[in-house]
């Protein structure tokens, strides 16, 4: 998620302003030349305008109004003791960055829906995904996950085919393809188990959103955007030996990462987050290469400031949609219902 600072306000609202005007001036020159365009004809059509320019910007700025809205209100105990209590990386951060980080949870659960399916979940769920999703990013300060709208908690261990119960549920977390394009499957035991060893190198929520980063580009392809291209081939390069190393038992990388590309990102991102130090010691190019992918910001100003104030905040399951486990039923009526 962005920071949400007062220059970074002052920037999009003059950016709104600067389209509005454009509209505006484009509108006086069109009736301007209108032919035999008398005064009073002339002046309803300014009004007009006038209305038209204003509803646009209403329009372009309601996404930054709405988190303003949002950060107005201060950042509740209970949530800072659950950061706290929970998620090292937080602990580990200088007031003022702790100060962003909440402010980014408090954008992230104000924006993305989290739904607990066949279990409840309570405000350390809802945290926890949080954290989870602005880890990999909090070294950017424009970032969006676009290709998000809804998080679903699972209890437990879930099938490819959306099941809880019976045999091969052996998934713990799941991006969506498809259908099921802009939403995340999360266990919540999983998630849970991600915070309580935080130097076991393993956190399935993390992993997840690492997948969303991932295919931001349009493609799951173990290559970020964050990417610098110069860095493409040694990344690539580094990629490929270090999974013949897992392959041959000569790393003690998780096995998981050598399933392909795609996976070995996001496994090589969960032990850089979970165990940065060990990284750093024992595999130092690939923990150089993690800290290029992760700090540095490649996205285009302006089209980050379009895309911003038009306050796309991804796919969510409608309420009365068919459920996407395919009984058939409605969403609301199926797996929604605890």
């Amino acid at each position: 998620m962005p920071q949400i600072a007062p220059q970074k306000a002052r920037n999009n609202t003059l950016f709104a302003l600067s389209i509005v005007f454009l509209i505006f001036m484009l509108f006086i020159a069109i009736i301007w030349d209108v032919k035999a365009v008398n005064l009073q004809r002339f002046f309803i059509l300014l009004i007009i305008g006038v209305i038209v320019c204003y509803r646009i910007f209403i329009m372009l700025t309601a996404k930054y109004r709405k988190r303003s809205k949002v950060l107005s209100k201060p950042f509740p105990k209970t949530w800072r003791k659950l950061l706290q209590e929970n998620v090292i990386f937080y602990n580990a951060l200088q007031k003022p960055e702790k100060e962003r980080f909440e402010r980014n949870v408090q954008i992230f659960l104000a924006e993305k829906r989290i739904t607990g399916i066949k279990t409840v979940i309570n405000d350390k769920d809802r945290i926890l995904v949080a954290a989870s999703a602005i880890i990999p990013i909090f070294g950017f300060t424009e970032w969006e996950y676009d290709n998000l709208g809804e998080v679903l908690i699972y209890p437990d261990r879930f099938s490819k085919s959306f099941e809880i119960e019976g045999h091969d549920r052996n998934v713990l977390g799941m991006v969506g393809t498809g259908v099921m394009s802009g939403i995340m499957i999360l266990s919540r035991k999983a998630l849970l188990e991600g915070f309580s060893n935080a130097k076991d190198g393993k956190n399935t929520a993390i992993h997840e959103f690492v997948h969303l980063i991932d295919a931001q580009d349009g493609a799951f392809d173990g290559i970020t955007s964050l990417l610098d291209k110069p860095y493409i081939v040694p990344w690539l390069n580094l990629m490929y030996q270090e999974i013949d190393k897992i392959k041959t038992n000569k790393s003690k990388i998780n096995p998981y990462g050598a399933t392909n590309e795609v996976e070995f990102l996001a496994v090589v991102s969960e032990y850089f987050f979970e165990k940065p130090f060990v990284m750093k010691k024992h595999y130092p190019e690939l923990y150089e290469m993690l800290t290029k992918i992760f700090h540095q910001d490649l996205t285009n100003k302006f089209a980050y400031q379009l895309r911003d104030l038009m306050g796309f905040t991804g796919k969510k399951i409608k309420r009365n949609a068919p459920c996407p486990c395919g009984s058939g039923e409605k969403y609301k009526h199926c797996c929604l219902r605890p």
